[in-house]
């Protein structure tokens, strides 16, 4: 491939960074904070890409004017654009129960609890409530009720989970939060489906089946269902 077709798909490139960056398609790769990085990456490829051109055309029309002229380039190789043109139309969903029920739940050690704000239910993250009640063991959360949002993940055994997925950088380091839900819950729950759920910490607890950690539970006392966020990883 010749300088101008790289230029060429140096641009689509550039333009597809730009174009997740500069709408909440980008939440769907990469944490919330990189959104600045990844707009001056997708600008300087745009503008390295155009320069390239600029100076790719200038040079041709000199080689022109001389005779010189030419070009061997074979046509085929401009397929190799097409996977470009598929980032540009194509937007794949965020990570949800199929990566989910794969992977072992990804709690890690936490020894600092704070009081929980204030409010009355108190929302907190799926991750901050599988943290207190794992390794504090309920204390910091006593009989405060929290709410709680996720999506619906199924056990081996069929039993429905509240979930969300975990980012250290971007979507390839991706780990599950898994929360049991316990108490009155409707059985016609699907996997993939967005929950507000309001409940108080039990002493239910049990192993993951993947990798043998510890999956806590929720009573519930309150389920709805509810559209999915924006941002649908939590870090």
């Amino acid at each position: 491939m010749n300088r101008q077709a790289q230029a060429v798909v140096l641009l689509l490139v550039g333009g597809a960074v730009l174009r997740s960056s500069l709408t909440d398609m980008y939440l769907r790769y990469v944490k919330q904070g990189l959104r600045p990085f990844l707009i001056a990456a997708g600008a300087l490829l745009v503008i390295a890409a155009l320069m390239t051109l600029w100076y790719e055309f200038r040079g041709s029309k000199t080689d022109d004017d001389h005779g010189h002229g030419h070009s061997h380039e074979p046509r085929v190789a401009w397929l190799l654009i097409l996977p470009v043109f598929a980032l540009l139309l194509v937007s794949p969903p965020a990570l949800g129960s199929y990566a989910a029920s794969r992977a072992g739940t990804a709690l890690q050690q936490v020894s600092d609890f704070p009081p929980l704000p204030q409010g009355d239910p108190v929302q907190i993250s799926v991750l901050d409530y599988a943290s207190r009640a794992v390794f504090d063991e309920g204390r910091s959360l006593g009989d405060r009720k929290v709410q709680l949002r996720g999506f619906v993940v199924k056990g081996a055994d069929g039993a429905p989970y509240l979930a969300r997925m975990i980012l250290t950088c971007c979507a390839a380091d991706a780990r599950p939060i898994k929360v049991g839900l316990a108490g009155q819950v409707p059985a016609d729950l699907k996997p993939d489906t967005w929950l507000e759920v309001t409940g108080r910490y039990t002493e239910k607890k049990v192993k993951d089946e993947i990798n043998g950690e510890t999956i806590p539970y929720l009573e519930v006392v309150d389920l709805q269902r509810v559209a999915a966020p924006n941002e649908q990883y939590e870090s």
